[in-house]
């Protein structure tokens, strides 16, 4: 007390000091941050507490796979038969626990292990498969009313999407092949349908990939078996090119006896330039004539050869 007398400092002024001396230090010594490290003053809201989320897994996820790994042991060599499960080559195996899907997508090729009494599994083939589209009576744009028939190849691109989100990708894709063929043709007239089918092909096949992506269904290919035309069309068009070709080959004909008319006259000219020719060529007819072995054989003589023995026999 003597000494803080003789300072100058009155006893009631020492909790102010300490006071000040206490905020020096809470001001100096930084204090660690409670907030999410994830998430600045733009990162959205704080992510719930990673203590709970990782109990709700841990609840429902560990125990359950604990309980069915006690019952496997209890069964070993039956349970062993259950819960190792082959996945071939061209196969992905979709594994649900406890109705979630797990992570990491489809499991295989290989062997895999699916416990019992929480897991259920279900394989997808990703080989290439061929649906054939039922036979389609479709107006064209120029109201005539044809027959078509497809065939579609396609493949499962992605085994989780064609489990979860469609329920029968096979059933589904024909039936929008069948949609899309019906589309595609309708707005087409008959001359375009039997003249342009790679660009038929190509739409029809364009439109059903981008309609099966979501359901992870890769087309591959799409291909026009046949078009078939009603009875009172096709006779129609046999005839009409049947006298298509009649006139074709009446004008062929005409060409010719043109040509072997020119040709006739030609000949005539050379015939007529040499009178020896004309003797040539009843010999070259003989000769001909003889050659078929017939009974009967017409000579022909030269008519300039009778007037002088006419006159002969009158003398």
């Amino acid at each position: 007390m003597a000494m803080m007398m003789q300072e100058g400092i009155q006893p009631g002024q020492t909790q102010p000091i300490l006071s000040g001396m206490q905020q020096q230090q809470q001001q100096s010594i930084p204090m660690p941050s409670i907030e999410d490290p994830d998430r600045g003053p733009d990162r959205g809201p704080a992510r719930p507490q990673q203590t709970a989320r990782s109990m709700e897994e841990y609840d429902y996820g560990i125990i359950p796979v604990i309980i069915s790994f006690i019952i496997a042991l209890a069964f070993f060599p039956i349970a062993l038969c259950v819960c190792l499960q082959i996945v071939q080559e061209y196969e992905r195996a979709v594994i649900f626990r406890l109705g979630k899907i797990l992570s990491g997508g489809a499991k295989g090729p290989g062997i895999i292990v699916v416990w019992p009494c929480i897991d259920e599994y279900k394989k997808v083939d990703l080989r290439t498969k061929a649906i054939n589209v039922p036979p389609q009576t479709i107006l064209t744009k120029d109201s005539v009313s044809v027959m078509v028939d497809a065939v579609v190849y396609y493949r499962v691109a992605d085994a989780v999407l064609a489990v979860a989100v469609v329920e029968d990708a096979d059933q589904s894709t024909s039936l929008l092949a069948q949609t899309a063929l019906r589309d595609a043709l309708g707005v087409r007239s008959l001359a375009e349908i039997l003249s342009g089918r790679d660009d038929m092909v190509s739409r029809i096949q364009r439109e059903l990939d981008e309609a099966t992506d979501p359901w992870g269904i890769k087309v591959e290919r799409v291909e026009v078996k046949d078009v078939r035309l009603p009875p009172q069309l096709q006779r129609a068009m046999a005839a009409e090119a049947e006298a298509a070709r009649e006139a074709r080959a009446k004008v062929i004909i005409a060409e010719g006896e043109k040509n072997a008319a020119r040709a006739l006259a030609q000949a005539s000219q050379v015939i007529g330039d040499s009178e020896i020719s004309l003797q040539l060529r009843y010999l070259q007819t003989m000769n001909q004539v003889a050659g078929e072995k017939n009974s009967t054989i017409l000579f022909p003589l030269p008519m300039d050869i009778m007037p002088p023995n006419m006159d002969k026999k009158k003398a």
